[in-house]
């Protein structure tokens, strides 16, 4: 119960002792929560009926998964997190490109499972005890959840992994409760609430399903991955078994409570809302496990997610202890919870927000994942702390530690793909082009990383290789 001392330094042979086990309890247990389980909503509230909602999260989820798992292994080479790692392709400045995308993500999965999680914690209260539903419950509930999720995001990777484990089969048996909880109103019809399809026709509002709810969950990972596997030891456990782990945790941790969402979507008959219809149609015997699914799994996860914002704040100012920086986020995804209630409409803001973020974090991906390729997983860790030391120097400083190659091939992948969205407020021109069906994340992946290989084809951009990967292949010179 000791308070993790690491930021985003380079992890210790010796102090690397998480296996693949842990990694997908940690993927599993983290995930089972209102905060996932919502976006198993979004389907059935486009106007889809339950088979295609169901297929559309498995179609998405299947092609994320198979995009972002690779990713994990990166920070088992370098013993650092994802965004860190990063420098290798984007320069140890450019690497700052990955932390504010996985500070932006986490940040809005952080706020929406506290604001999920505790909008059904306080209907749940006002049926069991008759808490109001005012400004005042919902203050009070989302700042009890808040702090229980600083805490177990200070404590650290240990604290967290250890929740996760329990949450894993806590949170499994309520869900399996909940199954038989709403299937007496269960329907396979859409729900005509729903006003029809979203977007006018059958396969455009399929698609926006697949990305908003399938696609969206394993991209949330592309920063994050890292922040678990830097903890195993490649000396102990191989590429495959850890790829493999990090298949099957994801599949698990988003298939299982985004399809109990849907599942209990069409069983409330929650077209328009998720949270209240969803409590409504519970009957009085499942109300306490209702309860403990809102606040429990909801600490758990966004405690992991603000584990998260904290290490890529501590990138961003190296100055700060990881402590104090996971302080500092918390209390700005607490103020965007308070926005998101009172101001924003729930389905609005979770497309938007996820639609916006697989865009322009898609290509970042990509270009680290070309990057990884190319260096066979060979790494020169040393190198890659340059920035948190303050220093100058390494084979991935290139120019003055950015990497104009991979920063500009992003800039034009990111740029494409919010060009390409289909927002409920905002509909890119390049739609036109693609009869009207949001594939902003393939084109700015594809473009991303097209632009990042002719750029670099000739050599220009690309870091050398170290001699041996365990040791610097460049010695870096402290800056005056």
């Amino acid at each position: 119960m000791q308070i993790e001392q690491r930021g985003v330094d380079t992890i210790p042979d010796e102090e690397r002792t998480s296996g693949p086990r842990d990694l997908v309890s940690i993927l599993l247990g983290s995930n089972l929560c209102l905060g996932v389980i919502v976006f198993g909503w979004l389907p059935p509230s486009f106007g889809l009926d339950f088979w295609s909602s169901i297929t559309s999260i498995l179609a998405g989820t299947v092609v994320g998964t198979a995009l972002t798992a690779p990713l994990a292994l990166i920070s088992l080479r370098t013993a650092t997190n994802l965004s860190t790692s990063s420098g290798a392709q984007f320069g140890v400045r450019g690497r700052l490109i990955g932390s504010i995308v996985g500070l932006l993500l986490a940040l809005g999965y952080t706020a929406l499972t506290v604001w999920v999680g505790g909008d059904v914690s306080v209907s749940v209260l006002g049926r069991m005890v008759g808490l109001p539903a005012d400004g005042l419950s919902y203050g009070v509930i989302y700042a009890l959840l808040a702090a229980a999720t600083v805490a177990g995001a200070v404590y650290g990777y240990k604290v967290l992994l250890t929740m996760s484990r329990v949450l894993a089969i806590g949170m499994t048996a309520l869900l399996a409760l909940g199954i038989f909880a709403y299937a007496p109103h269960f329907t396979t019809a859409a729900l005509p609430e729903a006003g029809g399809y979203l977007l006018g026709g059958y396969w455009p509002t399929w698609l926006l399903a697949a990305v908003a709810a399938g696609l969206s969950g394993p991209i949330a990972f592309i920063t994050l991955l890292g922040d678990y596997t830097r903890y195993i030891s490649p000396a102990r456990h191989t590429p495959s078994r850890i790829l493999h782990a990090t298949w099957l945790g994801l599949i698990l941790g988003l298939l299982v409570p985004q399809l109990f969402g849907t599942f209990t979507a069409y069983g409330a008959r929650a077209a328009l809302d998720y949270a209240g219809p969803l409590v409504d149609a519970s009957p009085t015997w499942y109300l306490i496990p209702l309860l403990l699914a809102a606040s429990a799994g909801s600490v758990g996860n966004a405690g992991l997610m603000l584990y998260s914002m904290g290490l890529d704040l501590d990138a961003i100012l190296p100055r700060a202890s990881r402590a104090r920086a996971t302080y500092t986020v918390a209390i700005v995804a607490t103020a965007c919870v308070f926005v998101g209630h009172f101001l924003w409409d729930a389905q609005s803001a979770m497309t938007s927000f996820v639609l916006l973020l697989t865009a322009i974090g898609t290509p970042w991906a990509v270009i680290t994942l070309i990057g990884f390729a190319r260096c066979r997983g060979r790494y020169d860790a040393d190198a890659l702390q340059v920035f948190n030391r303050r220093s100058q120097g390494g084979i991935y400083w290139f120019r003055a530690g950015w990497n104009v190659q991979a920063a500009v091939s992003w800039a034009i992948g990111a740029f494409t793909g919010l060009l390409a969205v289909s927002l409920p407020e905002y509909q890119g021109p390049l739609l036109k082009f693609t009869g009207g069906v949001d594939c902003s994340f393939l084109l700015s992946g594809l473009v991303g990383g097209v632009v990042y290989l002719a750029l670099t084809a000739r050599g220009a951009g690309v870091p050398a290789l170290p001699t041996d990967p365990a040791e610097p292949a460049e010695a870096v010179t402290v800056a005056p």
